[in-house]
């Protein structure tokens, strides 16, 4: 039996890979991600673009078993060391906060942003080939980075885990609170709440829906939603 979720009508016009995308937390503990297969996901972290063709970001890559992994999982939250070490991989997203110590190449500010692009580069690469991503920001940064000694012009961003999903019935056996979370619609602000024109809150008049040309700047419930 597979995992069935309930699509977002609106979301069915993208491509696949992204609408059937999700950030799953349950990992088959039996899967191992080839050298291959981690390669073209890094691979596909590699070719996303960036400010000036800076590529400011490294990763921290541990495979489940080896050294860096362990090493990482001793620094997850409570609420994420529940699920994220069954994963196949963990991988440190980090980006560079200052220049090179000695190096001319200029410092990019949109360092961050850039990261996020190669990441999720990686997620749509997994998607293509099976797998499934759940970044994560739960971790004692400052201690993953003095344990694997990342220098100062670097700066720790998030965990990125990736995997198999496991089988529905051993998570609905074990964990059947975690299965139905699974299963849950997942839940996005309307275009209406963040594509503007004219001015900054006003919905855009050509968007689909109800809401448009309506200004949400003093509406109480602009913002994230559950």
């Amino acid at each position: 039996m597979a995992w069935e979720r309930e699509p977002d009508q609106a979301a069915l016009a993208l491509t696949p890979l992204l609408h059937q995308r999700w950030s799953s937390r349950v990992y088959d503990p039996q899967h191992h991600l080839s050298d291959d297969d981690l390669t073209t996901l890094l691979e596909a972290a590699r070719w996303a673009p960036s400010a000036g063709n800076s590529q400011p970001w490294a990763f921290l890559v541990g495979r489940r078993g080896d050294a860096t992994h362990s090493a990482f999982v001793e620094q997850l939250s409570r609420g994420n060391s529940f699920w994220a070490p069954r994963a196949s991989a963990l991988m440190v997203s980090l980006h560079r906060i200052a220049a090179e110590p000695g190096s001319d190449f200029p410092y990019s500010d949109y360092a961050a942003y850039d990261l996020g692009q190669a990441a999720a580069h990686i997620t749509v690469q997994a998607q293509s080939m099976g797998l499934y991503v759940h970044q994560f920001a739960g971790f004692d940064h400052d201690r993953v980075a003095r344990v694997f000694e990342v220098p100062d012009h670097w700066q720790v961003t998030t965990g990125i885990a990736v995997g198999r999903l496991a089988p529905v019935s051993t998570i609905e056996d074990v964990e059947p609170s975690l299965a139905v979370r699974e299963r849950r619609l997942r839940q996005r602000n309307p275009l209406s709440q963040f594509v503007f024109e004219k001015s900054f809150g006003t919905s855009a008049g050509w968007l689909p829906g109800p809401g448009r040309q309506q200004s949400h700047t003093n509406d109480p419930g602009f913002g994230p939603q559950p």
